[in-house]
């Protein structure tokens, strides 16, 4: 991808594995792999010795560990290339698998589950336990971290046979974007074909149980306000028709950060709950730390999501209730002319912001392939079909794609038993408000209280926070 005005180079070494390769009982061993590429040594040089090296040339490179790919970026300014290349491809061709600096690494992705993930931020821990529940049985069940059962049971050697199985000549996609030249390219053909031979990785099946009902997980969290993810598994991609018009439906809906989003009126702004209410259609990993959507994290399968964040425990089951209400709603009656008009042509200039760098660029280009979108790419299909769209396209892929029978709820909450006896009761939950409301929000709030769970006891997991992601 050639930006000649473009002074930097970007670089995308992408590796077809993830943590839906991890071996039963080694789950995170994706994970530690591709961190021992680029949070250790390499056989020339310590990582205190490669940060050095690193700091005068400005530039950095990092890996991303998903379900279906293990990216390594990097980006330089051309005129320290030659330095620079050393750096990175000793990365993915030389890595030295050092005892001390896997023990450090285990260490910190068991931390990482222990401590950030359980204690730092709810949302994260809601999203991933919903992610659990939704794909509970397959290899996307576990976060991409993995668990800390299943960290602890991996060894460096297990680390060292998972390199030499899945980070070959066979199963790599090399992408390079901004102001190179064919001997940049030349350069890195010749790097990736001094990996070992080997074929691209057989992806295993991800088939998500359905049901007829609903059902739900509560992460009892002594202490904690309450945090509320739901959705339900869906088939539709980036490049697909349906895709796109989806996005229309979800924009409207809950769009990240977009204090316009419906979800957000309903919730956050008429009746001040929480501060922040959105949906989504395919994975968005790091909500709380970017506004535009995430690269280099392409899936097969992917979640319908909607997040109400977050607010206190006594009224989770009425914000619960709205956002169950408005899905209906949607799924019911589909968009209006008006919401659609006006959100397509939001998206048509909001898009522009979704790549704003090269790197970006070359992150969408990238997932392009993993999608089999030939031509124009994603971020050009998506403004010509803001064009071609029309409301009919739009609610029929709602009808087809999104439902609110088959949802998965996962709340974090320190108020599990309270929070569970509202969910099978289905008794009214009424809220209350430190400053008045409209008579129309009052008639609206009692149709709200009384929306059906439909949630029987038996479907109600629980979970101490001490044990979530544990095995």
């Amino acid at each position: 991808m050639p930006v000649p005005a473009d002074p930097t180079i970007s670089f995308s070494v992408q590796f077809a594995v993830g943590s839906q390769n991890d071996p039963p009982g080694k789950e995170g061993l994706a994970f530690l792999t591709g961190a021992m590429l680029t949070d250790a040594a390499t056989e020339a040089r310590s990582l205190d010795q490669i940060f050095a090296a690193l700091y005068p040339l400005a530039a950095s490179y990092s890996m991303r560990v998903d379900r279906e790919r293990s990216t390594l970026t990097g980006r330089v300014h051309r005129d320290n290339l030659d330095a620079y290349l050393e750096l990175y491809t000793d990365a993915f061709l030389h890595p030295k698998f050092a005892a001390a600096d896997f023990e450090r690494v285990r260490s910190d992705a068991v931390n990482e589950l222990e401590n950030t993930l359980r204690y730092s931020s709810d949302e994260e821990l809601g999203k991933a336990a919903l992610n659990g529940l939704a794909f509970r049985g397959t290899p996307y069940a576990h976060p991409t971290e993995g668990t800390v059962a299943g960290l602890k049971a991996a060894t460096l050697d297990d680390v060292r046979a998972f390199y030499r199985q899945h980070y070959t000549a066979g199963n790599v996609l090399l992408g390079i974007g901004g102001g190179f030249d064919d001997a940049v390219v030349a350069r890195m053909k010749a790097a990736v074909k001094r990996l070992p031979a080997g074929a691209t990785t057989a992806a295993p099946s991800i088939s998500p149980t359905t049901t007829a009902d609903r059902s739900a997980v509560l992460i009892d969290k002594p202490g904690a306000d309450a945090s509320i993810s739901f959705g339900f598994p869906i088939d539709v991609h980036r490049g697909d028709k349906d895709f796109y018009a989806l996005w229309v439906a979800n924009s409207w809906l809950g769009e990240h950060r977009n204090q316009s989003s419906h979800l957000f009126h309903v919730i956050r702004e008429i009746r001040g709950l929480n501060y922040g209410d959105y949906s989504y259609i395919e994975a968005f990993p790091e909500g709380g730390e970017r506004s535009m959507p995430p690269v280099n994290v392409p899936r097969r399968a992917q979640l319908f999501e909607i997040w109400v964040r977050t607010l206190p425990n006594a009224n989770a089951p009425f914000a619960l209730r709205a956002a169950l209400r408005e899905l209906k709603k949607l799924v019911d009656d589909g968009m209006t002319a008006e919401d659609f008009e006006l959100t397509r042509t939001f998206l048509k200039k909001y898009s522009l912001h979704f790549a704003e760098t090269t790197s970006a660029r070359l992150g969408y280009a990238m997932d392009d392939k993993f999608y089999g979108i030939d031509g124009e790419g994603h971020l050009a299909r998506f403004r010509r079909m803001m064009d071609e769209l029309t409301l009919e396209d739009v609610n029929a892929a709602i009808k087809k794609h999104l439902q609110y029978k088959d949802l998965k709820i996962a709340i974090v909450t320190g108020d599990a038993a309270n929070i569970r006896a509202a969910l099978t009761s289905d008794a009214p939950t009424p809220v209350t408000y430190t400053t008045p409301k409209s008579d129309e929000v009052m008639k609206e709030d009692r149709e709200i209280a009384a929306v059906p769970f439909a949630i029987s006891a038996e479907r109600i997991g629980s979970v101490p926070v001490t044990e979530a992601f544990e095995r």
